[in-house]
């Protein structure tokens, strides 16, 4: 079979290769796949500056944002054959932390974690896959088209699960909330919030392309003002920063209204530096009891709950966030970054 190929730390080494072709274990179902996302983690393993192959490899088999359809199932695993489902990326350390023994991998606390596509495991970007049944998560069979999004999904499904325990610490009825940046997990981040039903306001620089229809079309407000105009204006209840950059962040942390929550999902590149008024910040947490909180990866319940939220979305809006689908034969192309791309995804079938 073919699957898109790396070697981590070489840049430029992506390729369409033929690889052996995949053998299900007894706890294992079969999946032909059908698509794969590509994100800015992708784009990084691609350029040589992040990724680890399996032990005894060189080469790393790419794609953590997965849709495939089950070919086998084991009898009475919860699986059918013909099943749309998702793998889960992350596995955790075989001599797992509290946290990953709990089911609470998204948190380990000791880093000996693996993640399908990234980090010592194979990826789904490949015809086809296997996948532990008690890591894989069934969607509604109308999502096909779209289904590839369920791994951002869940992202920003912890994000939000993670803003509201926060929250509940005291009082929270949160009203508006500002998502800075509009890509596909800012976008998707808004799309839970609106869900929700609180007033949603998304910014970002773009001015044209996509990013503000999609946004007004999901009933949000759509900015592209300076950060520090756009927090003074609506002092936000719950920020979720989807952007890294640095300079957002510190507008976010001093610009919500009090009891202000802020959740970072971007991750920023080291090296930047800012002058910040340490004291300003300081004095503004503490005075108004504000919050912080950084949110990566996801477990099995936000898999869940990003399938609730998929099933609940208008399908055209979510098909407009795919903005480019490459062929399989093609793939490399995916990796290079076009004007007014969202997600772009990978056709593993084609």
């Amino acid at each position: 079979m073919r699957a898109v190929t790396v070697r981590p730390g070489q840049a430029g080494s992506q390729a369409v290769k033929e690889v052996p072709d995949p053998v299900a274990g007894p706890a294992e179902l079969l999946v032909d796949g059908v698509a794969v996302g590509v994100c800015g983690t992708d784009k990084e393993i691609v350029a040589g500056d992040y990724g680890l192959a399996p032990p005894g490899q060189q080469q790393l088999v790419l794609g953590h944002e997965s849709l495939g359809r089950v070919r086998e199932a084991a009898p009475n695993c919860g699986f059918a054959a013909g099943e749309l489902v998702v793998g889960v990326v992350r596995r955790p350390d075989p001599e797992p932390c509290g946290a990953c023994a709990r089911g609470e991998f998204d948190m380990c606390r000791n880093g000996r974690y693996t993640e399908r596509g990234i980090k010592e495991r194979d990826g789904y970007a490949a015809q086809s896959w296997t996948v532990e049944s008690d890591y894989a998560v069934s969607i509604d069979p109308g999502l096909e088209r779209v289904g590839v999004l369920m791994e951002p999904t869940t992202v920003v499904a912890k994000a939000w699960e993670q803003v509201e325990r926060v929250g509940a610490r005291a009082w929270f009825t949160p009203r508006r909330v500002l998502v800075t940046g509009a890509g596909p997990i800012g976008l998707l981040a808004a799309l839970l919030g609106v869900q929700r039903g609180l007033d949603v306001h998304v910014l970002d620089r773009v001015t044209e392309g996509p990013k503000p229809r999609l946004v007004t079309d999901l009933g949000a407000t759509y900015h592209t003002e300076s950060a520090d105009r756009v927090t003074s204006a609506l002092r936000p209840d719950v920020v979720l920063e989807a952007t890294g950059a640095a300079s957002l962040v510190f507008d976010a942390m001093t610009g919500t209204g009090t009891y202000g929550i802020v959740c970072l999902t971007g991750v920023s590149p080291p090296g930047h530096t800012l002058s910040v008024d340490g004291g300003a910040i300081n004095r503004e947490l503490v005075l108004n009891n504000d919050a912080i909180v950084g949110s990566v990866n996801a477990n099995l319940r936000h898999y869940r709950q990003a399938a609730d939220a998929l099933a609940k979305a208008d399908r055209d809006w979510l098909a407009r966030m795919i903005t480019r689908r490459v062929p399989l034969e093609r793939a490399t192309e995916a990796f290079v970054e076009r004007e007014n791309d969202i997600k772009v995804v990978i056709d593993l079938a084609t």
